[in-house]
């Protein structure tokens, strides 16, 4: 059976049938300059209306935990529903992820994001008596994913609207990537408001498979291959740090060797239109060492990694084009045009320390990681590999930032044809 690139079966994404509320995109990426530009300004009326909406929702809620408690299930699911889309509009309104002006009703499909509801079921009234305490690590986890809880922040959807408001003004569309990247961070968002008003006792999944984005992801030459089973060794789990100094050691002196090779690797693209195939082997074997370590510190694989870079040779593996002809200008202001990607792996660095985190807990204690936040951690990591592969000119495919891409099949590596030097 073909596989995608977390090592699951390709049709194998989760459904609302796990009690959870799920974003639905059905945006065309077209925008409007002229609203585009002054998005904050006409977002000012839903924003007012989304507070005094949200006021009515925190007594709703304290009510509603009650009635949980007594009865088993929720009230007001109908009310909380619209909360909650209308809730999703707003944010994928403000933050550019869709273009038209939303109603004030929170409608079913009434907006381009739009969030699909789950049926109503009976709950655990231990799960509800304790809500807020369990919901802890969603909240730090949406604080860094989505912004914050309820309003804006420095997080990763607050940096892709950011960027994408220059990108819109540019072309007048959204970049799919970015688009797609805001999409789960409102879903994930809703997801945790969800659970906190007791909607549904279903805990919110940051796997970034879990949205139904619309449009398939353009392929990248540049892909991450999970090939992991969630098994955990508690002993190295609790030691993971410590056992990981030697190849922080050797990570750190190739570190220093790569960068050089980087500045070579920059004067041989820029003159001969495509890198020199040791430069690009030795890179590539880097960048994937580099993989496996981080893979490995950030519990997003179990297994002790060797330290020659070998490709196959771990759970979490990249796959690297064969070096090919690159554009000369895009070489020449490579670091200026790898500032916005390197803006968004700073932020995706936060929520991979989180899932590490989650990841140490939940590893010491049963044994096993989470397949959401091992799915996040692979997500964030392949970002950042793509970011660093196009830094070290092994490719002129600027990184996908789209949680998308995770959906589509890993493809094999073509061999490396390149003759070696002389």
């Amino acid at each position: 059976m073909e596989r995608d690139a977390v090592g699951s079966p390709a049709t194998a994404v989760p459904d609302a049938g796990d009690g959870q509320v799920r974003i639905v995109v059905a945006d065309d990426l077209r925008r409007s300059r002229l609203t585009v530009f002054f998005r904050a300004l006409l977002a000012l009326p839903h924003l007012v209306f989304l507070f005094l909406w949200t006021l009515v929702m925190v007594l709703v809620a304290v009510a509603n935990w009650f009635v949980v408690l007594i009865r088993g299930r929720t009230m007001a699911s109908g009310l909380i529903s619209r909360y909650l889309r209308y809730f999703t509009h707003v944010h994928a309104y403000l933050h550019l992820g869709a273009n038209p002006f939303p109603g004030f009703a929170g409608e079913q499909g009434s907006y381009p994001i739009d969030l699909e509801v789950p049926e109503v079921r009976a709950q655990s009234r231990w799960s509800a008596a304790f809500r807020i305490v369990l919901a802890l690590p969603a909240l730090f986890l949406a604080s860094s994913v989505a912004g914050s809880y309820m309003w804006l922040s420095f997080g990763v959807v607050a940096v892709g609207a950011f960027l994408a408001w220059f990108v819109a003004l540019a072309l007048g569309r959204m970049a799919q990537g970015l688009r797609d990247l805001i999409a789960y961070g409102v879903g994930y968002l809703a997801q945790v408001s969800a659970y906190m008003l007791l909607l549904t006792d279903g805990y919110p999944r940051s796997d970034p498979r879990r949205p139904r984005y619309g449009d398939s992801a353009p392929d990248h030459p540049v892909r991450i291959v999970v090939a992991d089973d969630l098994g955990r060794s508690r002993l190295t789990v609790l030691l993971r740090l410590l056992i990981a100094i030697p190849h922080l050691i050797w990570l750190l002196l190739w570190a220093i060797a790569a960068s050089f090779v980087v500045v070579v690797n920059w004067f041989v693209t820029l003159f001969a239109g495509r890198p020199a195939g040791a430069l690009h082997r030795f890179l590539s074997a880097y960048l994937r060492y580099a993989t496996h370590v981080s893979a490995f510190l950030y519990l997003i694989a179990n297994p002790f990694p060797g330290f020659a870079g070998t490709e196959g040779s771990y759970p979490v593996d990249i796959r690297l084009p064969a070096p090919e002809r690159q554009n000369r200008w895009k070489t020449g202001f490579r670091l200026i045009l790898a500032l916005p990607a390197a803006l968004i792996a700073g932020t995706l660095g936060n929520a991979l320390m989180l899932v590490a985190v989650f990841g140490w807990f939940t590893g010491v204690i049963l044994g096993r990681m989470p397949e959401g936040l091992r799915n996040l951690g692979a997500f964030a990591l392949r970002y950042t590999v793509q970011s660093w592969a196009y830094m070290a000119l092994l490719t002129d495919r600027y990184p996908f930032a789209g949680p998308s891409l995770e959906l589509l099949p890993a493809p094999q590596r073509a061999p490396d044809t390149t003759p070696p030097p002389a």
